[in-house]
């Protein structure tokens, strides 16, 4: 058998990315590099160094591969008897809703599907709730006011046709790298596009931006209040789209009116000047064609709805919306956010797009599955999910593909809620994550490759991501770990599901069921398709209701909307500032996120050894003049306090942040790193409509750690129980890489002690140590080969490991030169890069600033990239 090309969708975020896959024609062969779809819409070929990564987070030494059930390996019955016996008494016992789902946007819409109609419709609990929780409900909460119904307008060729965008609270250079291609490439077209960003943070999407509105944390809302009211005075307004197509403009413009009376008021309560905003102004009352793309920095607030609102004001006061290139578009961060949404995935929505408060709704969704236990209400948020559990009120969760110790708010009392709850269920691919490590009973699940179902992208796109690979061990499809427990609960002819197939006709047909047009999520169209039309289904958005295959590119159209009298609502806006706020005590505000290339808890890009050339360990970005107030130095460690727990960071000197804030991101667990996980320090503050965290906005103190020494460790094996104040394991293609800081005053014997290699008489230690900088370096010889190193000093240093870790895997001998440069640190004939800048070619600081220093200007100069691509091939070959 030869191997085939197979379309499947990006993992990843919102974006959702068409890529190609060579399936390996025998399960023994390796798999190749994937590449970009140049087919699908939403990259046309393209990919991000994540997305092109993809081939080498397939393999994984951490697969959970058998059911577990406290610790000791089971059989598959024997897991599910658990699981559903542990249910069928706590229902009977207490209630239905003593049960609850926590599911994610990296499950597939068929598995969200069942968890759905399960808990809904038969255990009869809402308390079904998911990680997009954190990331996607105050949008979704925003959207539902104004329209009616949780609909996305825009579509992403917007971003490439308006004359304006407005990007609000989003680092896309960086979470959504394709999209921001796009974007960068149309305004290089197309030079009179304005490109305006409003975030607090100096980022690497302000590269394109004509203007950065450096707001004071939280304040956005403040700047659209202003906009609607200028709209008034710019006689900008769309007097026709008002009258006939919304409600309740006056009753908004009031609130506006009063909010922020001037130009003055506004740039004050958002902390930028009058001249920026009243650009932003100019701009926005000259150009019909405005995008407003948002995102976490809107959504993860205490008044993350108001925001979204405050947003959508302003283009149905200007008839911004339903027209190509305008409207108000929030970005998903989850590959599947929007999948689960349409089939009920929060615990306040029933399923396709229908949720408690519709009239009717819940009848028909019974009527619909024969549901004989619908649940009545809504169900618990996330937040209030886990206080309930802590409270003894839920005593049965199940966990799906998430990893809530570290994303959730508050990681001690997520801690305190699993300890205390009787029954914790845990499906993941990999054995070893925070959460997994509380659960009592582990389901093995298929991941990324293996998967097979549909996912729906931030323009209502829907893909398939397609099951190419083998499932490893006994690992099983989420869908079907689901319908196994419901079987045993006694529903088996409702979830006698032979393929995914089955499980998205009825998600179709349901979507479709007394509609009428009158709901927005409408896929009636494939509600009759064969296994074979659903094997090759091609990407397409949402609605698409019988008669119309093709789909709809842009919602709102026609002005009418899913409201009971079809007309848009605008919301009167109080602008807020986050909750806490500074204080003697607590003087530094947090503002958390992502980096380029990791994904959330990196149970996937951390094994990617190519992914942590760019950021290798967590940080605390801080401004310098902050950092010379408390003697803090580049590089060193910090600790980071706040009213609920504390975390352990290196220092980036920066001016992208403002004095007085700080940046970290939100990446790194303790099976990464033993002290830094950002969560402990945020609060469990939420928004009273969403139920979404302030996961965005902490107030904190900021410490310099001292008398500590500094260093990195490359061992050939994996070093456990690592007794160092702070350490970070960086995944590497050879052995295991740490950076290491430890209390000053350490010598040889105790660090060979700490390194749990302090036994010579199985291999020979050589030992360098300068009495004048106090570097030791220490190399630990085994058969003649080299086992471990660690080079420690009393400050941070950039020590380049590329070269050491691949000593760690020559089967040869060591030379007396390779024995002598391990000590150096880098044999003369090795090129050192500096920091990594572009992870997709490994080109480093040191080899731009060599270009530049040789007349290169760009790196579309065409000597660049011949020098770029000679040097890789030299150091390939």
């Amino acid at each position: 058998m030869t191997a085939r090309i197979e379309k499947t969708t990006c993992p990843y975020c919102g974006v959702g990315c068409g890529v190609n896959f060579t399936v390996p024609s025998a399960a023994t062969d390796p798999v190749e590099p994937v590449s970009g779809d140049r087919d699908h819409p939403a990259n046309f070929g393209r990919l991000c160094v994540k997305g092109s990564s993809l081939a080498q987070t397939i393999q994984s030494d951490d697969r959970l591969l058998t059911p577990m059930v406290n610790g000791e390996s089971v059989t598959w019955q024997t897991a599910v008897e658990t699981v559903s016996e542990k249910i069928a008494q706590v229902v009977k016992d207490h209630s239905s809703d003593a049960f609850a789902f926590y599911l994610s946007g990296q499950i597939l819409t068929e598995d969200y599907y069942v968890a759905n109609k399960l808990a809904k419709g038969f255990i009869g609990t809402a308390n079904v709730d998911t990680n997009s929780r954190l990331c996607m409900a105050s949008a979704v909460v925003g959207y539902k006011r104004a329209f009616g119904s949780d609909t996305v307008p825009c579509n992403y060729e917007d971003l490439e046709l308006c004359d304006l965008l407005i990007m609000v609270g989003s680092n896309a250079a960086w979470t959504h790298p394709i999209l921001f291609q796009r974007i960068a490439e149309a305004k290089k077209q197309r030079p009179h596009m304005k490109v305006v960003v409003i975030d607090p943070r100096e980022t690497a999407t302000c590269d394109i931006a004509d203007l950065h509105l450096g707001t004071k944390p939280g304040s956005d809302a403040a700047i659209f209040s202003y906009l609607l009211q200028h709209s008034v005075q710019e006689n900008v307004l769309d007097q026709g789209f008002i009258s006939r197509h919304t409600n309740g403009f006056k009753e908004a413009l009031n609130q506006a009116s009063e909010s922020t009376p001037t130009l003055a008021s506004a740039a004050e309560f958002c902390g930028v000047s009058e001249k920026d905003l009243s650009l932003l102004a100019s701009w926005w009352a000259e150009t019909p064609k405005t995008v407003t793309f948002y995102s976490q920095g809107v959504n993860q607030s205490s008044s993350g709805v108001d925001k979204c609102n405050a947003i959508i004001n302003c283009h149905l006061a200007t008839g911004r919306i339903g027209k190509e290139g305008a409207g108000p578009f929030s970005i998903t961060g989850q590959p599947n956010a929007m999948g689960g949404r349409e089939v009920g995935g929060l615990a306040n929505q029933l399923a396709a797009h229908m949720d408690f408060a519709t009239p009717g709704a819940q009848s028909l969704v019974q009527r619909f599955w024969q549901a004989p236990n619908m649940a009545r209400e809504n169900g618990l948020k996330a937040v209030d999910l886990f206080q309930a559990m802590e409270e003894g009120k839920v005593k049965v969760v199940w966990i799906m593909s998430t990893n809530p110790m570290v994303s959730l708010p508050d990681t001690a009392q997520v801690r305190r809620s699993l300890e205390k709850c009787e029954l914790v269920i845990v499906s993941d691919c990999k054995a070893h994550t925070d959460t997994t490590a509380m659960a009592d009973v582990l389901f093995p699940a298929t991941g990324w490759s293996e998967k097979d179902g549909t996912v729906t992208n931030s323009e209502r796109r829907i893909s398939r991501q397609r099951g190419l690979l083998p499932a490893p061990g006994e690992a099983k499809h989420d869908w079907w770990t689901i319908c196994e427990v419901a079987k045993s609960l006694g529903y088996q002819s409702a979830f006698s599901y032979r393929n995914v197939h089955e499980i998205f006709v009825e998600h179709a047909a349901l979507s479709a069921f007394e509609n009428n047009g009158k709901r927005d999520f409408d896929i009636g169209h494939f509600s009759q398709m064969t296994k074979e039309e659903y094997d090759a289904l091609v990407p397409v958005q949402w609605p698409v209701p019988k008669g119309r295959p093709e789909g709809t590119a842009r919602m709102f159209e026609d002005g009418r909307f899913f409201t009971p009298d079809k007309r848009a609502k605008f919301i009167p806006i109080v602008p807020q500032l986050p909750v806490n706020q500074f204080s003697q005590e607590w003087p530094f505000t947090l503002n958390t996120g992502r980096v380029r290339d990791q994904w959330h808890t990196m149970t996937r890009t951390g094994d990617a050894a190519l992914l942590t050339k760019h950021t290798d360990q967590p940080y605390v970005e801080i401004h310098p003049r902050d950092a010379r107030d408390l003697g803090i130095e580049d590089k060193t460690l910090v600790r980071l306090t706040s009213p609920h727990g504390e975390a352990l960071l290196k220092a980036k000197v920066s001016r992208g942040v403002a004095p007085g804030n700080v940046f970290a991101p939100i990446h790194w667990t303790q099976q990464f790193s033993n002290a830094s996980v950002v969560s402990n320090l945020i609060p469990q503050v939420v928004d009273p409509l969403s139920g979404q965290p302030e996961s965005k906005h902490a107030q904190v103190k900021l410490e310099a750690v001292k008398d500590v020494s500094y260093g990195v460790v490359v061992s050939s094996e994996l070093l456990e129980e690592l007794d160092f104040t702070y350490w970070c394991y960086v995944p590497s293609e050879h052995g295991y890489h740490y950076e290491v800081v430890w209390p000053v005053g350490e010598n040889v014997s105790s660090i060979q002690t700490l390194l749990n290699q302090d036994d010579a008489s199985i291999g020979e230690w050589l030992e360098y140590t300068n009495p004048v900088t106090e570097q030791i370096r220490l190399a630990y010889i085994q058969d003649k080969k080299l086992s471990l190193v660690a080079y420690l000093h009393p400050t941070p240093e950039s020590i380049s490991c590329d070269w050491l870790e691949s000593k760690l895997a020559e089967q040869e001998p060591l030379s007396e030169f390779d024995r002598m440069a391990i000590l150096v640190g880098l044999p003369a004939n090795v090129e050192d890069k500096g920091a990594i800048i572009c992870t997709c070619f490994q080109v480093g600081k040191k080899q731009i600033e060599q270009a530049v220093t040789d007349g290169v200007c760009s790196v579309e100069e065409p000597r660049f990239i011949i020098k770029m691509r000679n040097k890789l091939r030299l150091l390939s070959s």
